[in-house]
């Protein structure tokens, strides 16, 4: 068997794997959660569709998350919407609130999650302001307040940035959105679970998330908190497991946008990812991701002909973006994964914007991405596989 062949074998085998691909999804996860995931198969029926012992499993399963999800996030409960991902969740909000004929703020940080549902609205018509990124990353919040028109009616923005880890400045966008009465819809993807946000308090109308990254959820989860008050068409309807007489979907939350049977496995999982983060401190999860990052950037950054992206001088997620001169960043992704085990994520990044003002739209670029279960031997041995990569011959 080659040596390529024999890397690709052991990926299977959680303990011969570095994985620095977190931004994209975790894998590594609490032994807690596989299990959840796997009591959940062998005893829910389905939640809300029935009286009997296994129903009530799922239907209780399903509150207690509710519950876990909100406290977390700074929402209530009955606010707390699951959905598939924050794919389906930004697009259930963009859809639902924005109309042909307003204005919306954005942001060159953002995912396609976010830019594809604008695009397809201003194709309609709806007119959208970008927010450009400086060759760091950095915005200029000035500029929001130039972009007002008289019909703006919200700004869509995410909290960090998937491609350089850079925080946005939710407060000061928060502030500016009160100021001018406007709906604040944020992507939370990178943070949610790490960094501490507060929906009800920050003023966040929509607070959208996902389950599989730093919550330690399965795929398949996702969800969305809605300020108090607000109503959000629903972008399916069907079964409910309740009004099943009636002709139209259930107006109340969350039923209102939960149509269908609901992944309660996976939402199980979820529970168990979110009670992980609250035993163990996301302060304490946060400041040690943010030191294993800290401890990649300064290698890295020592080696020659590796350049990194972003502003190391500005908060930001555990997330490093680099390229290494004279190697096309797949090739480094390919010789990280098939020579030394590594798993990150290289090329582009679903975010074209960002990649095009740091000037990585051709070439694309290497995503290292960290979590609390790393370790620094991890660290150290990333780095040293750069420094081979960048010392060898092509």
């Amino acid at each position: 068997m080659s040596r390529r062949c024999g890397r690709l074998a052991v990926f299977s085998a959680r303990s011969a794997v570095i994985y620095f691909d977190n931004a994209a999804t975790s894998l590594l996860k609490p032994p807690t959660v596989g299990q959840a995931v796997l009591k959940a198969m062998e005893t829910f029926g389905g939640a809300a569709r029935g009286g009997h012992p296994a129903a009530l499993n799922a239907s209780r399963c399903l509150f207690q998350a509710r519950k876990a999800v909100a406290e977390l996030l700074g929402s209530a409960p009955e606010r707390t919407v699951f959905t598939s991902n924050a794919t389906e969740s930004l697009n259930i909000a963009i859809g639902g609130l924005l109309q042909a004929e307003d204005h919306v703020i954005t942001t060159a940080l953002e995912h396609n999650s976010v830019l594809r549902p604008l695009y397809r609205l201003r194709a309609k018509g709806m007119g959208l302001s970008i927010i450009p990124a400086d060759s760091e990353g950095n915005l200029d919040y000035n500029r929001f307040r130039q972009s007002l028109r008289p019909n703006t009616k919200a700004v869509v923005c995410t909290h960090a940035s998937n491609v350089t880890g850079t925080l946005v400045d939710l407060e000061c966008i928060a502030s500016f959105c009160k100021e001018h009465q406007l709906l604040l819809l944020v992507d939370a993807s990178q943070t949610a679970g790490v960094f501490p946000l507060h929906a009800d308090e920050l003023g966040i109308d929509v607070l959208c998330f996902t389950g599989h990254k730093a919550l330690l959820g399965p795929q398949g989860t996702g969800g969305l908190c809605l300020r108090s008050g607000l109503s959000i068409p629903a972008l399916k309807v069907g079964g409910s497991g309740i009004h099943s007489f009636s002709e139209t979907h259930p107006s109340e939350l969350p039923e209102a946008l939960e149509a269908g049977t609901p992944n309660a496995h996976g939402i199980a999982g979820l529970l168990a990812g979110v009670e992980f983060i609250k035993k163990t401190g996301q302060e304490t999860i946060r400041q040690r991701e943010l030191a294993l990052c800290r401890q990649f950037v300064e290698g890295v950054q020592a080696i020659a002909g590796v350049h990194v992206y972003g502003d190391q001088k500005r908060p930001y997620a555990p997330i490093v973006l680099l390229n290494v001169d004279g190697w096309d960043s797949g090739e480094v992704g390919d010789l990280l994964a098939h020579q030394y085990g590594i798993c990150v994520r290289a090329g582009a990044h679903c975010a074209p914007l960002i990649h095009m003002a740091l000037g990585t739209q051709e070439r694309g670029a290497v995503r290292f991405s960290f979590s609390f279960l790393n370790t620094e031997a991890e660290i150290q041995a990333g780095i040293a596989a750069l420094v081979e990569i960048a010392g060898g011959k092509r």
